[in-house]
């Protein structure tokens, strides 16, 4: 039977899980606006081939046969400060868990749908705030006081929309064994629920835009568990060296084949080799090296053009969403000029990157590296190939828009020393970016839907695509990938690869613009509200390898509807779960989904599953976030006691200000996006 659901307060018309005016800032362009893509290449549900059975496409019954992907080359990260542990990955057989706090254990009781203004957790489960927007990070800054707000303070405190968790381990001799570091980064900015009285950029109070400057990039925190619990806070007492705030007027230095070229170059930067900031930072990763990756994503929101914008860019603007003549963006043009795209077309070229920050040294520079190519970055993974090369895994988060692949051209050096870490941080100038092709033909075998491979679109020394320099594939590589025939896919956002059996998962989270003619087997809804997961088997387990095969682990939405898989595990005794977003695993290979803009009535959430058995595809759903929020992170802590969440835009709800909130959540006063950590009692 259909399930009944709560009626929820009614959500400011969303894209994904934004309002209509977020949307507008993050996207560039209103929810009914045509995608950005507009080649004649294959949707990723035309790939499907026609011959596969329905009837294991929609099956409810036993868990299907699973191939376990073979392992990655094993590695040791080497960070400045203490080993990463997000590293290089290496298939392995899990060890047996004893005890019955970790998280990996997956012996919860699902939390069901619900609308509270609350983070719900299961029985037997604990949480708390972490950090919130406006807390004190850097020395002098105040306690957050909402009507004082002021640019100088927002600087040295918690960024607002904390999307990306990670946590750096420190060194136990100097530090202790409870401490570590928790990198966040800050994705975009809802003004409207930050200030009394907001109308628009354009009349507000300069300071305020200013603010908002400042609310955006990433904050590096220290924490500390509590006691003997899976609990951690924030360490507010002592010196606290690592602490950082980067935010939109940071500066940056550009790596790679592009830096310095004449498309990255403007009037305040001849050099084209240094950066004002970083904007709309959304997923991340870390490296085997001890550093930290961020997507920069609809940074097209931030530009205007105050006239008309130079012919000879509009191609380009317009496959981004980048405004092609007169318009208003966020206004940001009254404080700083270069985000008026009709003085300083070049700007809008030196975002779009993935940026990487050295946790351990708050005095390094952070990079953008233009070698992993210019596109809306969700985040990037790293493995390391069976032959010692990096290898970064990308999602670009439009619908109809490609998954990519980084392979380096030098092998990763383990170690501390300062050899191997120079040598390390040049990994990613030198390499091949690619971009996926899917096809139906899964083999004989029936253990996958389709195969797949990588085309190469530009080394950094040589240019794949007719027509485009290295550079330019790099600076318009949406363009680049157009013209070689990757396949469209429903927002491909976060990739993560299993850190047990090697194989790698996309979250493609949904894509209402699908047309009855786009309807087959993968995809048999027209308007795919609910998105799915794709799993990839690359050739002999080796992350470098350019073919693949995959096969689809999840088809999101209400199991009662035929047209939902998971896994081919009974239906009648999953979760319902809708538009996965950011993925994750534990020590076990369990795969870990958050949710962005649940289109099944009832909040936002974090979702786990096994991969492998007999319970593949037996999706529970972990926790729920509050009234207009999205689930964000996640991450699970090295011990596998305490899972990282990022609590997105609470009370992000058609027409709430804050005079009429529609969360109060966390405190019982103005909501406040925040860092949560769940433990079992």
């Amino acid at each position: 039977m259909t399930r009944e659901l709560p009626i929820l307060p009614k959500r400011r018309q969303r894209h994904g899980s934004r309002s209509r005016m977020a949307c507008a800032f993050r996207c560039g362009n209103a929810c009914d606006h045509p995608a950005p893509n507009a080649s004649d290449n294959p949707y990723f549900g035309d790939v499907v081939e026609a011959s596969l059975s329905r009837r294991r496409l929609l099956a409810g019954g036993a868990a299907s046969a699973f191939v376990i992907g073979t392992g990655l080359a094993q590695s040791s990260a080497a960070a400045a400060v203490a080993p990463a542990n997000h590293t290089a990955i290496h298939a392995k057989k899990p060890r047996r868990r004893r005890s019955s706090a970790r998280i990996c254990d997956l012996g919860f009781e699902p939390v069901p749908p619900n609308t509270r203004d609350a983070v719900v957790v299961p029985d037997g489960f604990r949480q708390a705030v972490v950090v919130s927007w406006g807390d004190p990070v850097l020395p002098g800054a105040p306690t957050f006081d909402f009507d004082r707000q002021s640019a100088k303070a927002q600087r040295k405190q918690f960024g607002y929309n904390n999307d990306y968790v990670t946590i750096m381990p420190l060194r136990r001799r100097l530090f202790g064994p409870e401490r570590a570091l928790l990198v966040v980064n800050h994705e975009y900015t809802d003004e409207a629920l930050m200030f009394r009285g907001w109308t628009d950029g354009a009349s507000a109070p300069l300071e305020q835009l200013r603010i908002a400057q400042a609310a955006h990039g990433l904050s590096v925190v220290e924490i500390e568990r509590v006691g003997r619990s899976g609990r951690r806070k924030l360490v507010t007492t002592g010196r606290r060296p690592f602490n950082r705030r980067i935010t939109a007027t940071t500066p940056f230095v550009v790596t790679g084949p592009a830096a310095g070229h004449e498309l990255l170059q403007t009037a305040a930067d001849p050099t084209g080799r240094r950066v004002l900031g970083t904007l709309n930072n959304c997923a991340g990763g870390t490296t085997p090296w001890g550093t930290v990756f961020s997507g920069e994503e609809n940074f097209n929101q931030y530009f205007e053009a105050s006239g008309a914008v130079d012919p000879a860019y509009v191609q380009a603007f317009a496959r981004y969403g980048l405004p092609t003549g007169p318009s208003a963006g966020k206004s940001w043009a009254r404080i700083d000029q270069r985000f008026d795209l009709a003085e300083h077309p070049h700007e809008a070229n030196r975002f779009g990157w993935i940026v990487e920050v050295d946790p351990y040294d708050p005095e390094a520079p952070p990079r953008k590296r233009t070698m992993l190519g210019r596109f809306k970055h969700e985040g990037a993974t790293t493995a390391i190939a069976d032959d010692g090369r990096v290898v970064v895994y990308l999602g670009d988060d439009e619908r109809f828009d490609y998954l990519y692949k980084f392979v380096s051209r030098d092998r990763y050096r383990p170690g501390k020393s300062a050899r191997a870490s120079r040598h390390n941080m040049r990994l990613l100038d030198h390499g091949t970016l690619y971009v996926a092709k899917f096809t139906g033909d899964g083999g004989d075998d029936g253990e996958y839907d389709g195969s797949g491979e990588w085309i190469p679109l530009t080394s950094d020394t040589t240019s794949y695509v007719p027509g485009m320099s290295v550079a330019e594939v790099l600076v318009n590589t949406r363009l680049a990938a157009d013209k070689v025939g990757p396949t469209k896919m429903d927002r491909p956002e976060d990739v993560e690869r299993n850190p047990v059996t090697g194989s790698v998962y996309l979250a493609c989270t949904n894509n209402s613009s699908r047309t009855p003619e786009q309807v087959d087997e993968v995809n048999p809804r027209a308007a795919n509200r609910h998105g799915h997961v794709v799993e990839i088997d690359e050739k002999g387990g080796d992350a470098a390898a350019t073919t693949f095969r995959w096969r689809l682990i999840l088809v999101c939405g209400d199991p009662d509807d035929p047209s939902t898989y998971f896994g081919g595990y009974d239906k009648s005794k999953v979760s319902p779960i809708s538009c996965p977003d950011n993925v994750a695993f534990d020590g076990a290979g369990n795969l870990w989904i958050a949710t962005d803009g649940n289109a099944l009535g009832s909040h936002d959430g974090l979702f786990a599953t096994p991969v492998r058995g007999r319970e593949r595809g037996n999706v529970k759903q972990f926790l729920t976030v509050p009234v207009g929020a999205e689930t964000c992170g996640p991450v699970i802590s090295e011990d596998q006691r305490t899972v990282f969440v990022a609590v997105q835009h609470p009370g992000e709800v058609d027409g709430a200000t804050p005079d009429n909130r529609a969360s109060t959540w966390p405190f019982g006063d103005q909501p406040r996006p925040s860092v949560v950590c769940v433990w079992k009692d």
